[in-house]
């Protein structure tokens, strides 16, 4: 699997992968979001993974892990999700947690456990996700799930 950063150009092309794929799109250019992608030979994305940063950078927002129907259940979203876990380790993140109402079984194999949405909503305040489900009240429909992240 090679990655490839997602740059401001490739970020319309990404908005369309991850309506299909019914994520949310709020913050998708703004810097503080980090996004790769994964493209097939032809070039179309297929897989995307990403995480936005608390402000001290101690605790991440993970967001934007997404596999193409044709390859799903092949270990792809794992392996998506696992990079962006890695890398966000590596800049130092201590916490990771991210919002999921149907893939809870697909996120407990890579360690999550259900957590308190408030608490995700207090130290990841200035984040877009959780902004947006503040804005629109989706805040309290939504399940949160953490893991501690583990340096390399």
């Amino acid at each position: 699997m090679e990655l490839e950063g997602c740059g401001p150009t490739e970020v319309v092309a990404l908005t369309a992968f991850l309506t299909d794929a019914d994520l949310t799109l709020s913050g998708l250019d703004a810097p503080s979001v980090r996004l790769w992608l994964e493209r097939d030979p032809m070039g179309a994305i297929v897989g995307s993974a990403g995480y936005e940063s608390s402000a001290d950078g101690r605790h991440v927002l993970i967001r934007s892990v997404a596999v193409s129907p044709t390859r799903r259940s092949r270990g792809s979203g794992t392996a998506l999700a696992r990079f962006a876990l890695d890398r966000a380790a590596d800049e130092g993140a201590t916490t990771a947690w991210l919002f999921s109402r149907r893939s809870g079984p697909f996120w407990r194999i890579l360690d999550f456990a259900p957590a308190d949405r408030e608490e995700l909503a207090l130290v990841l305040a200035d984040t877009h996700q959780v902004q947006l489900f503040r804005q629109t009240g989706q805040l309290g429909r939504e399940m949160a799930w953490s893991r501690p992240l583990d340096r390399g």
